[in-house]
């Protein structure tokens, strides 16, 4: 049984995130590349055989880190877009 692929940790926020993807092109671009990078990073620590070193995987999850917070920033400004327009 393979393990869950750790860096998906947007899955609960799907809806604001295809909402923000159909707004806003830059974001769309960012998460694909969040994406991308969080699949390549899961395939690269579970695959058998792969030498990778240990400098590129610690610069992939840096710059997956990065994505992260870009992202978890447009979705807390996306929410408090949603509550001030409901109030």
């Amino acid at each position: 049984m393979k393990s869950q692929n750790k860096y998906r940790k947007f899955q609960l926020q799907q809806k604001n995130i295809e909402a923000l993807e159909k707004e806003n092109t830059r974001f769309k671009r960012v998460y694909s590349e969040y994406e991308n990078m969080s699949n390549e990073l899961w395939n690269l620590e579970n695959t058998e055989g792969n030498s990778v070193p240990d400098d590129f995987i610690n610069a992939m999850v840096m710059q997956t880190s990065y994505l992260e917070e870009e992202i978890e920033d447009w979705l807390i400004q996306f929410n408090e877009n949603k509550t001030e327009i409901k109030s």
